[in-house]
């Protein structure tokens, strides 16, 4: 059950569904880093904040290892599959057992790996040691997304949670952010190993915040005998929507996990882009997603037809996609940009302008689609009291593309062009935007209910 204690009737406070990253303000809250004060989100929010920041900043430090290895795109490609493969395997099984047990020991397991991940990175010695640590590292995330994401919203006020939820995300955007910015820079002007042990102290502290304050077993409140998982995956994909939404993701993850791993990797590879830059180019669609998504959230509350709003944003991603090839236009025609900072000589070419410019608009993209997707997955799920067992489902799907779209994109990268594979990955998200609509209206006209007429 919920913990008992309320706020102040006076809050107006965003649903729960929303996964919002604003509230309204009211006397008495404090804002949403008053939410800081309690030891148990404080604790919880420590886990994403270590989450996020390793996540962006191993991305990163991937397009280091392709320079440095000289990978082909097939293996670059996986990269990106490794990551998932064990994500796919897990994520189903681990949404159940949240549901049913304590979540603490699933989060403190989750950061006890990433500090292995961190440790084994160090000694990386091959293309095939970074697919290994990448399997290791996607049991992590796995643990500690899953879990995070399900505990904040379990044990949340039931009139709060929604603050909780939004505060919490704000905290992981936060430190993607930081990711980018600060990891990038510390790639940038220090060795690996010097990246790597400050990750380690991040999450070492978020172990330790978890370990002393989160209560034990916080996990759902599903009857373990009530249903197997298998039933309650089964009665949610009774559900046209939840179809459509899983459809949808699966071909969508295609393209979007092609532009997430090969992006940092062409600008590094194929222009030279150092990684501070770099950084600055997955900061700006952060920024930009991170600035709109509460707007956003609130316009989908407003207006409804939730899944309008996904198509729109999954189509604008696809453009932004598309565009991104045209990186090589412009790093001949616009003139570099050259200034002095942290002791070296900087120059920023037209591919640079032209990708952050392409990544800012999928960061809009995203903030369009993100808070519907999320919200829906969320109602779904409330209907069997497993919202864990939705969202992993809302993940598994991801999986099952994240799995072949590097290898397969990484190979037309290969054996035809790197405009090409962008191109695919692009027509993947237009093609998955089509199916979904179409999808959806087709069993939104099989499930309207027939008027019956009186005697």
């Amino acid at each position: 059950m919920r913990t008992p204690h309320r706020l102040p009737r006076c809050c107006d406070l965003t649903p729960a569904t929303s996964f919002r990253f604003e509230y309204r303000w009211c006397r008495g809250t404090g804002g949403s880093l008053g939410l800081l004060r309690d030891r148990e989100f404080a604790a919880l929010a420590g886990t994403a904040f270590a989450r996020s920041q390793a996540y962006s900043t191993i991305l990163i430090a991937l397009a280091l290892y392709a320079e440095q290895f000289g990978t082909t795109g097939f293996v670059e490609g996986l990269f990106g599959t490794a990551f998932a493969v064990v994500q796919l395997l897990i994520v189903l099984p681990l949404g159940r057992k949240i549901d049913t047990g304590n979540a603490k020991r699933y989060l403190l397991a989750g950061l006890a790996v990433n500090v292995a991940v961190f440790v084994a990175f160090t000694f990386v010695q091959s293309s095939t040691h970074v697919v290994l640590v990448r399997m290791l590292q996607g049991l992590g995330a796995s643990l500690l997304w899953i879990t995070g994401s399900t505990v904040v919203g379990e044990i949340s006020p039931e009139d709060a949670s929604g603050r909780w939820l939004g505060t919490y995300n704000q905290v992981a955007a936060f430190s993607s952010l930081a990711g980018d910015v600060v990891g990038g820079y510390l790639l940038y002007a220090y060795q690996t190993h010097v990246v790597y042990t400050v990750l380690s102290a991040v999450t070492i502290g978020a172990f330790l915040l978890v370990w002393r304050y989160l209560r034990d077993n916080p996990g759902g409140q599903k009857d373990p005998e009530e249903a197997t998982g298998t039933e309650t995956l089964r009665a949610l994909l009774k559900r046209p929507m939840v179809r459509s939404l899983v459809f949808f993701r699966l071909a969508f993850s295609v393209g979007k996990m092609a532009v997430i791993i090969f992006l940092p990797i062409v600008a590094k590879v194929e222009f030279g882009i150092n990684e501070f830059a770099i950084g600055w180019i997955l900061a700006g669609g952060k920024l930009t997603k991170t600035l709109a998504q509460g707007y956003m959230g609130d316009l989908t509350d407003r207006l409804g037809s939730r899944h309008l709003f996904v198509a729109a944003g999954a189509a604008l991603y696809g453009v932004g996609t598309a565009l991104i090839p045209l990186s090589f236009y412009f790093e001949g025609v616009v003139d570099p940009l050259q200034f002095h900072a942290f002791g070296r000589s900087q120059a920023l070419g037209g591919a640079f302008f032209a990708l952050f410019a392409a990544y800012g608009i999928l960061g809009v993209a995203d903030s369009i689609r993100l808070p519907a997707s999320m919200a829906l997955f969320v109602e779904e799920g409330e209907r069997f009291d497993s919202v864990a067992s939705s969202m992993s489902l809302r993940s598994i799907s991801w999986k099952v593309g994240q799995v072949a779209g590097p290898v397969l994109v990484g190979t037309i990268k290969d054996f035809v062009s790197t405009t090409a594979a962008f191109l695919t990955a692009a027509a993947f998200i237009v093609v998955a935007t089509g199916v979904f609509l179409v999808t959806y209206y087709r069993t939104a006209d099989v499930t309207a209910p027939n008027p019956v007429g009186g005697d």
